[in-house]
């Protein structure tokens, strides 16, 4: 009886060698597990031959005709022995498959261009950014001029969906951030005897540093995605065309309630966020050290400068103005389709981590002397 499973024999005749094709070449075949790859070698080899005798395969079907095509360059070999219907089902083959389109080797003048283009490409975001950050200014004025008619409805929604709802996860992450960097701290104070200092290390790199600097990562990735997921769908569902046809203002009604309102409560996410991963650090200090709460918490505001606090509470209104600005960015730029909504928000979230990293390198060269 003969095997279902596909393989290719050589057989030598009167016209020279060729290759027999027996077994059942269906797509049911084809679904078990390392197949192709065991069939990659005898393909390669088949080819060498030139000739092949398919008329003893028990059943061909259009996935094992596209295979036994591929493998022959999209082109029929010679000679070649066909039962009818084999003919048929592979001349159907042959008739939709779309031939392969030769690569083109990228000289220099492709290169050039190609670096011009990317370049062009981001001196438009930072133009679209630039006049972003204009309007917004234009906005907040015009609504110092008259706070009657600003959004506050829309403010004060961005306010608990940004900022309450993401205190569970950013005390999460802090405490667990604090219990970390306690145990890798402690683990070289005991060295030397300076387990004291313990609470110094913590306090300055949780407030001034890791603090404010953690919270805007975690809202980049959670309230900025967002941010831009949000405006990219009204873009979608041309809602922002319908905006523009009705006379209101994108940046007002859209940009400036979730600038403003990241920039408010960023600050105190990264002050809860700061005070939960004291409150990790804290724990870990006594678990491993023996510091107490109690001395912990009286030497605190000795070993912490109130500089620190004033450097975490700029450096989060900062984060929370850019991160709101990429995001909308972003959103603005996405176009009517779902791929452009997908690759404009994973943008948005790499350039707002990215953005906070680099800023906040920024501010601890200009601000080395403060709080230390």
């Amino acid at each position: 009886m003969d095997q279902p499973t596909p393989r290719i024999e050589q057989q030598s005749n009167s016209q020279g060698q060729s290759t027999l094709v027996l077994g059942q070449w269906t797509a049911a075949q084809f679904a078990q597990p390392r197949l192709l790859k065991a069939l990659e070698g005898t393909l390669k080899e088949g080819a060498a031959t030139g000739g092949w005798d398919l008329s003893r395969a028990e059943q061909l079907d259009h996935v094992g005709g596209q295979l036994l095509w591929d493998h022959w360059g999209q082109r029929w070999p010679e000679p070649i022995e066909l039962l009818p219907a084999q003919r048929a089902v592979l001349e159907r083959v042959a008739h939709f498959t779309c031939a392969l389109p030769a690569r083109k080797k990228t000289g220099w003048r492709g290169r050039y261009l190609a670096i011009g283009g990317a370049i062009l490409h981001g001196l438009d975001h930072v133009r679209s950014f630039v006049g972003l950050v204009g309007q917004l200014t234009l906005n907040i004025g015009k609504l110092a001029k008259a706070p009657q008619e600003g959004p506050w409805r829309d403010l004060s929604g961005h306010l608990y969906r940004i900022g309450a709802t993401a205190l569970p996860i950013t005390a999460l992450v802090g405490f667990l951030i604090g219990v970390v960097l306690a145990y890798l701290t402690s683990r070289q104070l005991r060295q030397f005897g300076a387990d004291a200092y313990i609470v110094n290390i913590l306090g300055v790199a949780l407030i001034r540093e890791l603090g404010p600097m953690l919270a805007a990562i975690l809202i980049a990735g959670r309230s900025g995605s967002a941010i831009t997921a949000q405006i990219g769908v009204m873009r979608v569902t041309e809602e922002l065309d319908a905006m523009r046809v009705m006379g209101i203002s994108q940046s007002y009604r859209l940009v400036m309630p979730r600038a403003v309102a990241l920039a408010v409560v960023m600050p105190l996410i990264s002050v809860w966020t700061t005070v939960c991963a004291l409150a990790g650090g804290m724990l870990a200090a006594d678990v491993a050290l023996g510091i107490t709460p109690t001395y912990f918490l009286n030497a605190l505001p000795a070993a912490v400068s109130p500089g620190n606090l004033g450097l975490a509470t700029s450096k989060s209104v900062v984060f929370g103005f850019l991160i709101a600005l990429i995001g909308c960015h972003f959103g603005l730029r996405v176009k009517p389709n779902t791929q452009s909504l997908g690759e404009g928000t994973t943008s948005s979230v790499v350039t707002s981590i990215t953005v906070v990293i680099l800023v906040d390198a920024l501010f601890a060269v200009l601000f080395k002397e403060v709080g230390i």
